[in-house]
């Protein structure tokens, strides 16, 4: 009897061997995951030992190289050339966010699915009809030829390399082994996916079809005026208005009547991985930047702010390092990808960016000769198509191959519907032109002067940024910066046509030409997505940028500040008030006045009537004015535009207010799909009601729990999507969508950083998170309290590496092997 215990216990045991060390399905083996010696046991990490010097030989290295960490685990890391110093910023970065860097350049490259499976295959196949593999080799054969552009992809490559060849399995990161794979090499073309990826996000979206489809549907004349080209209520451009333009204009294109399909262009029948599955774009991916020059300034410098709104993560998108040798001391946030600071100062410049929405994105369609797709008609003639063969390895699956067609414009991804399942809609897109964007970043930060940031603005291709800038000669400046189309009025705003060179992209306005202001009188410049000029600038950049409140509300606080300091601008960095309500709200409350309320619809219009247009955290006002008017949006325009399989474009905000409040009697406003004549006074109350009803069904009757904070639910989540304990704790915060802290359920400022230019640069930053991609890490979220809050943190800007200052902790020494 006991021998078969024995026997049963052993099979068992066995049993549970070969289940826990085999693969199921998908799923990675549970063994060495579990496994104290390999898996997640080994990932935790403890706080930096202050008086820790560790000292490491690798390979490649000219010099040694010295780096520093403070108390909250930033590296500043001190080279004696620019390989050595670009080997060391790899290295440290992959020690923190080796997965992230993996994740990011393969959801770029189309080879999620190689660790993921079909799950995602939808996706990889968008990112290969969209030419990311086309556009980052094509800026990688560019940024080759620079040899500070070589040198640094080479050294950064060189260091993450080295960091992942001393790795053994027991210290990958955790999501390695969660997913049951091991890094790879990384290569130079990887940061150049990075670079891709951040072109998509920022301008990678389009609204051609929806447009067209409007256009189709209400003619030119309505769709002229129900969606403008510069905002009809209400702007504060970016670049002030009056701002003269001295320049020799080149001649722009004459203008072409917009391309109509004999049918709406429908995606009843969307193809996997199509344009009609992307997302447009949301409020929410923009940002904040100003500066104030020395007149408004207590310290007689300028001052410089910067707040990125992305969507946020765990890890942060960005990580902070000070760079440092013979010719550069440099300290911001880097994206882990890429080597050099994208937003920072130095001794002499502080400069930031925010998304300038140029219209870099379009779609033209293709005639093809046949249904072979050699062949596409353009200029009077056939010209042959080019094809790319796209392979995507899926897990657990044979290999997915896909020939992409190319034309001149770029691929053809997506049928419009005339030509059945066939794709014949080609995408002329800003991330397919050859350039070398880094080499921007690299001078910025060595520049020392106005002159040296204009300079650097020249080498950059996109995405289009506001590029706002301070110096300590006491130069204020902005710059709407990118490689910008010279279009026609309102080229691609509609489907373009792809026979026609008219309708191709003829040529660039002049870097020299783009939009910018230096020293304005009014003593600061600052930006907020919004129009990047008012309607006397001669070139066309875009018909729809962010609304403006955030942008009016910037303007106005800056405009009333004197003697400001840091504190000036972290406060404004986390301004709470509502410039759309205060637009709107008084109108609303008048048309209530005058409708029959029930005991709660009239306790909220009293509490909306005593409400100071303030969306902080436990706000009852601001939950109700903001579920109120996305519903009163869709009350006015559903009926209209709604249509399922026929995308349509909705009105924008601007033009919604200014119906509202200047067309009260408007048709829009009555509901074509029921037999009464609806009124704006019938809309309001109706989105009223269904606000409170909203409100209720998700958090019972007015109470605590309908506190803004409680009603947003702010989350920032793990990379994964799906790892829930990897996740950030509920977060307590206010701001919104139209708010200068544009907080929103899961986007917001991802890096608040506040500059004071001087002799001596005293700095502020923090973003949500912390240094280091492990989960088991102390400087995971150690960040994430004060960026609740609004608070910045002192960034610690060394001028040697054996400097006596207090917040430094351990040290390592990078010796050649």
């Amino acid at each position: 009897m006991k021998f078969v215990k024995v026997l049963i216990s052993l099979l068992v045991t066995a049993g549970l061997v070969y289940a826990l060390n085999k693969p199921w399905g998908l799923a990675p083996a549970l063994g060495p995951f579990l496994s104290p010696f390999t898996g997640l046991w080994q990932n935790g990490e403890t706080t930096l030992d202050p008086k820790s010097t560790q000292t490491l030989e690798l390979d490649s290295l000219k010099d040694a190289v010295t780096i520093r960490f403070d108390e909250y685990g930033v590296p500043h890391i001190f080279a004696k050339n620019d390989f050595d110093l670009f080997y060391a910023q790899g290295y440290i970065t992959a020690k923190d966010r080796l997965w992230q860097m993996d994740l990011q350049t393969r959801a770029a490259a189309g080879r999620l699915s190689e660790i993921l499976g079909p799950a995602t295959l939808a996706m990889d196949q968008q990112s290969r009809r969209l030419g990311m593999g086309y556009g980052a080799e094509a800026n990688l054969k560019m940024a080759i030829t620079d040899p500070r552009s070589r040198e640094a992809l080479l050294g950064y490559t060189a260091g993450v390399n080295a960091y992942i060849r001393q790795l053994s399995p027991k210290h990958y990161p955790i999501e390695f082994k969660l997913l049951g794979y091991k890094p790879e090499p990384w290569k130079p073309i990887n940061t150049m996916y990075m670079l891709e990826q951040m072109t998509l996000t920022l301008a990678g979206r389009s609204n051609e079809i929806a447009m067209t489809n409007a256009l189709k549907k209400y003619g030119a004349e309505t769709v002229a005026k129900l969606f403008p080209n510069y905002p009809k209520l209400q702007e504060s451009p970016v670049i002030p208005s009056g701002t003269s333009w001295d320049f020799p204009r080149l001649p722009v294109p004459r203008h072409i009547p917009p391309l109509l399909p004999g049918d709406s262009i429908s995606f009843s029948k969307k193809p996997v991985g199509s344009l009609a599955n992307r997302l447009p774009k949301e409020e929410g991916i923009g940002s904040n930047n100003w500066a104030v020059g020395a007149e408004k300034s207590i310290t007689g410098y300028p001052i410089l702010a910067n707040d990125p709104h992305l969507e946020l993560s765990l890890p942060s998108i960005w990580y902070q390092v000070q760079l440092h040798s013979p010719d550069m001391n440099v300290y911001g946030v880097s994206l882990p990808g890429i080597p050099s600071v994208i937003i920072g100062f130095n001794q002499s410049v502080a400069w930031g960016v925010t998304n300038v929405d140029a219209d870099v994105f379009d779609l033209y369609k293709i005639k093809f000769k046949n249904e072979y797709r050699n062949f596409y008609w353009h200029d009077n003639q056939w010209k042959p198509t080019r094809k790319r063969e796209e392979i995507i390895y899926v897990k657990g699956q044979k290999p997915y191959r896909e020939q992409v067609i190319y034309t001149h414009h770029g691929p053809v991804t997506d049928s419009d519907g005339t030509s059945g399942d066939v794709p014949n809609l080609a995408i002329k897109w800003i991330g397919h032109e050859p350039g070398n964007s880094f080499i921007t970043f690299y001078e910025l930060n060595k520049a020392k002067n106005y002159d040296d940031y204009r300079k650097a603005l020249s080498h950059y291709v996109g995405p289009a940024q506001n590029f706002v800038f301070a110096d300590n000669g006491k130069n204020i400046a902005i710059t709407v910066n990118g490689k910008l189309p010279l279009k026609y009025k309102e080229q691609g705003k509609f489907l373009l046509d792809g026979t026609s060179p008219s309708d191709d992209w003829n040529g660039w306005i002049p870097a020299e030409q783009n939009p910018f202001v230096k020293n304005p009188p009014r003593g600061f410049v600052s930006s907020a997505n919004q129009s990047s000029a008012d309607t006397t600038y001669p070139y066309y950049i875009n018909w729809s940028f962010a609304p403006s409140e955030r942008g009016i509300r910037i303007n106005e606080r800056l405009q009333a500040m004197t003697n400001a300091n840091a504190d000036s601008l972290r406060m404004l960095q986390n301004d709470n008030f509502s410039v759309l309500a205060r637009t709107l709200l008084p109108k609303l409350l008048g048309i209530l006045e005058t409708t029959a309320l029930s005991p709660k619809e009239k306790a909220a219009r009293i509490m909306l009537s005593n409400w100071n247009y303030e969306n902080t955290p436990k706000s009852i006002a601001a939950s109700i004015f903001e579920t109120w008017f996305p519903l009163l949006g869709q009350a006015i325009w559903n009926d209209d535009f709604s249509i399922p399989e026929t995308p349509m474009e909705y009105p924008s905000r601007d033009r919604t207010l200014y119906m509202i409040l200047k067309e009260p009697n408007a048709p829009w406003f009555d509901n074509v799909g029921t037999p009464n004549k609806e009124t704006l006074q019938d809309l309001v109350y109706q989105s009223f009601k269904a606000s409170l009803d909203t409100l209720t069904a998700h958090k019972g009757p007015m109470s605590p729990e309908w506190e803004w904070s409680k009603v947003k639910a702010a989350e920032i989540r793990h990379l994964s999507r799906s790892i829930k304990p990897f996740n950030a704790p509920p977060l307590t915060t206010g701001g919104g969508s139209s708010i200068v802290n544009a907080i929103t359920k899961r986007k917001g400022p991802s890096w608040r950083m506040v500059v004071e230019l001087g002799p001596t640069p005293r700095a502020y930053g923090i973003y949500p998170g912390g240094q280091s991609g492990n989960p088991g890490s102390p400087y995971y979220l150690n960040l994430l309290k004060k960026w609740e809050k609004g608070e910045l943190n002192e960034l610690i800007f060394l001028t040697s590496p054996d400097q006596k200052v207090p917040h430094l902790t351990s040290s390592i020494v990078l010796k050649k092997r």
